[in-house]
């Protein structure tokens, strides 16, 4: 998708965003029964989450071989190649520049969640106490920097170039009253890097990880302000384009949009919610939903 996505609301589904409309089949029943599916990932929280959609497909005899991945690189590239059959762990921004830089077509087939990007500091109890000259670090991806500079948007601190979409740069910031200074860093890297700026925008999972709580240390929370946030950053699961329909890979998406990963998703994410159309929307929701069946 070349055209960038405006800013609208984080759980409103834009016409014609994804392949397929994210339709998926209803319980395999057996049909799968003996298949294998390789689903790439980054590690961290996910993993865990994930382990409920292995549970479900085992029920079924399909097997799921989880490989983890140590970057945000590697996931697409072995997708493309043909050496996983999905991958899970970005979000529609970060998926439509990566085909964009590659001349790649790699599509979602079903939405999974969406994870809050947090403000940290060692330094500082709120963005209102940034002092003239103050180094902000943001991961150094096109994406997630992008949103980091959208959030100092949101928090009021900066101006953006609506032009630039999702995908600002430092180079579109065009009201910087405090002459902030960017620092980009590997997304991974940012915790480490705490000490020696005034704040970071970390990813949810890097934040985790790193032992911080989104709750207890942030700062600033983007998805605090829905209505703010771009949709572009919902996480999906990725395919090629000739399988966007594969009824077995749908199937996988279905196993996911599901309560049982929803519950997985609060309790374990420190943060995240689940972002498919009718996901519950509280962890006390996904729990009626399994009580329910």
């Amino acid at each position: 998708m070349k055209n960038l996505l405006k800013k609208i609301g984080v759980f409103s589904l834009a016409a014609g965003l994804l392949a397929s409309g994210f339709q998926t089949p209803v319980s395999a029943q057996g049909e799968f029964d003996g298949e294998t599916v390789t689903v790439g990932l980054v590690p961290g929280t996910a993993e865990d989450v994930w382990q409920t959609v292995v549970d479900q497909a085992t029920e079924d005899g399909i097997t799921i071989e989880i490989v983890l991945l140590n970057d945000y690189v590697q996931p697409n590239i072995s997708l493309n190649d043909g050496s996983l059959d999905l991958n899970a762990f970005q979000h529609v921004a970060f998926l439509n520049n990566w085909n964009d830089e590659n001349d790649a077509d790699l599509q979602g087939i079903g939405y999974t969640f969406v994870s809050p990007m947090g403000a940290y500091s060692e330094n500082i109890a709120s963005l209102e106490e940034l002092q003239d000259g103050d180094i902000i670090a943001i991961p150094n991806d096109p994406t997630n920097g992008g949103r980091a500079l959208l959030g100092l948007e949101i928090a009021g601190i900066i101006e953006v170039d609506d032009e630039a979409g999702a995908l600002p740069t430092p180079e579109d910031v065009t009201d910087n009253p405090l002459n902030l200074q960017f620092e980009e860093a590997e997304a991974a890297q940012l915790p480490a890097i705490l000490p020696d700026v005034a704040a970071a925008f970390i990813n949810n999972n890097f934040a985790t990880d790193a032992g911080l709580s989104l709750e207890e240390d942030a700062i600033f929370i983007d998805a605090d302000h829905p209505e703010q946030l771009n949709e572009a950053y919902r996480n999906v699961i990725a395919a090629r384009p000739e399988d966007t329909e594969n009824p077995l890979y749908l199937q996988i998406a279905e196993y996911y949009n599901s309560p049982e990963t929803a519950k997985a998703i609060y309790e374990l994410t420190g943060g995240d919610k689940p972002a498919w159309e009718g996901a519950p929307q509280s962890l006390e929701e996904a729990e009626e939903a399994l009580s329910a069946e």
